[in-house]
C-alpha cells in the first residue's frame, strides 16, 4: 500500500520538488479539496482535486504522481476495476458530437430507457451495434460526405460470400472533394482554417496558414498536373514527411483518380521497391533530404535506389532541390511548370467514382516475404472520419494534431478525420521530439492532440516541454503500443487532467475496434468501449466466447459487419488471413483480429500482446496480419534512428 492522501505532509511534498513555502501552501490546499470531496471514495476526492485545479501543469510531475497514488493508495483494482482520473461532466455530454446525436435520437430508438448521454452510453452502443443501418445514416450527415449518387441503402448483406456485407451500394463520389468543398453542415467556409503549419528551426515565425478555398486551389491545381503526367488510374507513392506539401498532393492524386501507394518515409530502398513493385507504382513523390533537429538525411538517394520509373522530388529547404536528379525525374518546381499554360488551372472536375474503389494502397509491416497490400476504398475514410468525431470527439473549429506518416495508417486516418469532421489539420515540419515541437503545439492553438506512447516517454523524460501552454487542448489520443499510467499521468496533467482516448484497431479496420470515450469515465492505459457499431468476443483457448460481463484474457473475436473494414488484399488470400479457423458466434463468422486483449473488473480493456506470430520492432511486439501498433512507426524510426 502506499501513503494515503490524508497523511501526505509538507515534508513529502518538498521531497516532491516544492520548496517550503510551496508545500504549506500546497498543503493547505490539498487538504481543503479532500475535506470537499462528496464522502471519503478516492475517485470522488481525485475528481475533487482535479475540478479545483490542486495540480497545475508548472507542478512538478513528481507532485502529480504522489497526490494521484496517495489518493487511490486503498484502491483494490481486483474488486473495483482501474482507477478512473477522468470523468465526463453531464453538460459537457450534451455538447459533445454523440452526446448531441443521442440527445436528439435517444428517446424515439431507446424508449423510456434512455436517460443521458452518459447513463445511456453502453446501451446506444450496444443498439448501434445491432442496427447498424439506423446509426449509419445519422452518422453519415453529421460528416462532409456529398454522394454524386446516393446509395441504394446502408447495407447490403445478400451476397454470402462476402462477410463484411456490401457497404453503401450504387453510391459514386469522389472522397477528396468531399474533404475540399464548403458545406453548412459540418460548417465549412472558404475561409474556414484547414492547414496549419510550421517548418523546424522557424519556431519563432508566426504559424502558417491555408484556408479551406486556398487549400481546394493548391490540389486542384496538382491534380490538372497529375493529368498531364500519368495515365488515369496509374498507381502513385507518396515517400516524405506528412508536410502540409504531402497532403496536397495525397488529396490531388485521389480527385483526379489515382491511386495513392503509401509508403512511410523510414523505409530502406529494398522496403521502398517491394512496396512499388506490389502496387505496380508509375511514379513517386519524395523530398531530397529529411530535415531532423538542424541536420539533413538523404531521402531522394534511396528512392532512386528502389529504382521506380519517375520521381517527382520536392526540397526539403527553400524553394530548389538540393540533389542531382535522374534524366527522367523531375522537381517539383519543374512539376508544376507544367500547368503554366493551363486557362485554370486552380479548377478541376473531380473523378466520380463508385464507393468501393480503391483509393488509396496502405501496407501491413511484413517481415518474411511481401507485407501485405491493405486496399483501402472510399469507404474507409468515412469509417476514420467517423471513429474520430464519435470517440475523440474531433468537432468543427477544433484543431488536430497528430505526429505521424503517410505511410501509416495514422496519415490518412487524421488527414480525413480533420477534413470530414470541419477541424483543422495541423502539421509540424519537423521532429515531435524536441521543444520546437511543442512550442507549435501551443502556437497553433492545438485542440486535439494524438501520440504515441514511446513519444509521450521522451518528452516526459528529458523535460523538453516543460514551460509551454498546452491547455486549449480538450481531448489527447494514443495509439502505437500499450500505454504507460506514470507517463499518460504526466500527458493528462498537462492539460489540467483532459481525457486520453486509447485506440487500438487496424490499417484494414480503417479504425479501431476499441477505444475511450469522453462519454465515459477514463482509467489511464486503459480501453473503455467498443467502437460504435463495434462489436466483439473475447475467446478462451478452445474458441469459445467468454460471457460479456466476465473478466477475462482471450483472443478477439470481431463480428464481421465493419463499415470500413477491407474485404480484399491485393497479394494475399483474405478469407485465410481474416476468417479461416475462426469460430461461429450467434450465425455469424467472426473475423480475426489477432490481439490478446484482457477485460477488467468495471468493463475496461488492457492489450496483452498478440496471438499470431510476430515480429519485434523497437522492443514492440508488431503483427504481421495487422497494423493495431503501427501508426508510431514513423515517428519511432525517423526521429530516434536517424539520431542516433
Amino acid at each position: 500500500m502506499g501513503m494515503r492522501v490524508a497523511e501526505v505532509g509538507v515534508g513529502e511534498l518538498v521531497k516532491a520538488g516544492l520548496s517550503m513555502e510551496e508545500a504549506q501552501e500546497f498543503e493547505r490546499i490539498l487538504k481543503a479539496a479532500v475535506d470537499g470531496a462528496r464522502g471519503s471514495d478516492p475517485s470522488e476526492v481525485w475528481r475533487e482535486v482535479v475540478a479545483r485545479r490542486v495540480l497545475r501543469p508548472s507542478h512538478p510531475h513528481g507532485l502529480h504522481r504522489l497526490v494521484f497514488h496517495s489518493v487511490y493508495a486503498e484502491w483494490d483494482e481486483s474488486i473495483r476495476g482501474p482507477p478512473l482520473y477522468w470523468f465526463p461532466s453531464l453538460y459537457e455530454s450534451m455538447h459533445t458530437n454523440l452526446g448531441r446525436l443521442m440527445e436528439t435520437n435517444g428517446p424515439r430508438l431507446l424508449g423510456l430507457s434512455y436517460k443521458d448521454p452518459i447513463t445511456s452510453y453502453s446501451l446506444f452502443q450496444k443498439f448501434s451495434v445491432q442496427n447498424l443501418e439506423v446509426y449509419w445514416s445519422m452518422v453519415l450527415k453529421e460528416l462532409s460526405v456529398l454522394f454524386h449518387r446516393a446509395p441504394r441503402c446502408i447495407l447490403d448483406t445478400t451476397d454470402k460470400s462476402k462477410h463484411g456485407g456490401t457497404w453503401l451500394p450504387g453510391a459514386v463520389l469522389n472522397i477528396a472533394e468531399c474533404c475540399l468543398l464548403p458545406v453548412s453542415y459540418p460548417r465549412k467556409h472558404d475561409n474556414s482554417l484547414a492547414v496549419v503549419w510550421r517548418d523546424e528551426g522557424n519556431d519563432d515565425s508566426p504559424v502558417n496558414r491555408l484556408t479551406l478555398k486556398e487549400l481546394r486551389e493548391q490540389v486542384m491545381m496538382v491534380a490538372n498536373v497529375l493529368d498531364a503526367t500519368f495515365s488515369k488510374g496509374d498507381a502513385i507513392a507518396i515517400d516524405m514527411p506528412m508536410t502540409v506539401y504531402a497532403v496536397i498532393i495525397y488529396l490531388a492524386i485521389v480527385l483526379a483518380g489515382f491511386v495513392v501507394v503509401s509508403i512511410a518515409d523510414s523505409f530502406a530502398a529494398k522496403e521502398i521497391a517491394t512496396r512499388l513493385r506490389v502496387s505496380k507504382a508509375k511514379g513517386i513523390f519524395t523530398q531530397d533530404f529529411i530535415v531532423r533537429g538542424g541536420r539533413k538525411f538523404p531521402l531522394y538517394s534511396r528512392v532512386v535506389e528502389a529504382a521506380p520509373h519517375k520521381v517527382i522530388v520536392l526540397p526539403a529547404i527553400g524553394k530548389d532541390v538540393d540533389v542531382q536528379l535522374r534524366e527522367q525525374d523531375l522537381s517539383w518546381k519543374d512539376f508544376l511548370s507544367h500547368a503554366d499554360h493551363l486557362p485554370r488551372l486552380n479548377n478541376y472536375s473531380p473523378v466520380y467514382q463508385p464507393i468501393d474503389a480503391v483509393t488509396n494502397i496502405l501496407f501491413s509491416s511484413g517481415t518474411t516475404g511481401d507485407p501485405k497490400a491493405i486496399p483501402w476504398t472510399q469507404v474507409s475514410p468515412i469509417r476514420s472520419a467517423a471513429d474520430a468525431w464519435a470517440q475523440i470527439n474531433i468537432q468543427v473549429g477544433d484543431v488536430f494534431c497528430w505526429p505521424t506518416n503517410l505511410g501509416w495508417v495514422m496519415g490518412p486516418t487524421v488527414l480525413y478525420a480533420s477534413f470530414l469532421t470541419g477541424a483543422a489539420l495541423a502539421l509540424y515540419h519537423g521532429s515531435p521530439l524536441d521543444r520546437g515541437f511543442g512550442k507549435f503545439v501551443q502556437d497553433a492553438g492545438v485542440t486535439v492532440l494524438g501520440t504515441v506512447p514511446s513519444l509521450v516517454k521522451t518528452w516526459k523524460n528529458t523535460g523538453c516541454m516543460e514551460g509551454f501552454d498546452w491547455t486549449k487542448i480538450k481531448s489527447f489520443a494514443s495509439t502505437g503500443e500499450t500505454s504507460n499510467v506514470d507517463d499518460d499521468l504526466w500527458l493528462s496533467s498537462r492539460a489540467y487532467y483532459k481525457p486520453i482516448i486509447e485506440c487500438c484497431g487496424g490499417t484494414e479496420l480503417a479504425s479501431s475496434y476499441i477505444q475511450g470515450s469522453v462519454l465515459q469515465p477514463q482509467a489511464f492505459g486503459t480501453f473503455s468501449t467498443a467502437a460504435m457499431t463495434t462489436g466483439f468476443v473475447i475467446l478462451d483457448e478452445n474458441g469459445v466466447p467468454y460471457p460479456d460481463d466476465q473478466p477475462c484474457v482471450g483472443e478477439v473475436g470481431l463480428f464481421p459487419l465493419i463499415m470500413g473494414a477491407t474485404d480484399q488484399l491485393l497479394n494475399a488470400d483474405h478469407e485465410e488471413v481474416y476468417f479461416k479457423g475462426m469460430p461461429m458466434y450467434k450465425g455469424m463468422h467472426l473475423r480475426r483480429h489477432g490481439d490478446i486483449i484482457k477485460r477488467t473488473v468495471g468493463g475496461y480493456f488492457v492489450v496483452q500482446g498478440r496471438a499470431d506470430d510476430t515480429m519485434n520492432l523497437g522492443g514492440i511486439k508488431v503483427p504481421h496480419s495487422s497494423q493495431s501498433f503501427l501508426s508510431f512507426v514513423s515517428v519511432h524510426d525517423v526521429s530516434y534512428k536517424l539520431t542516433q
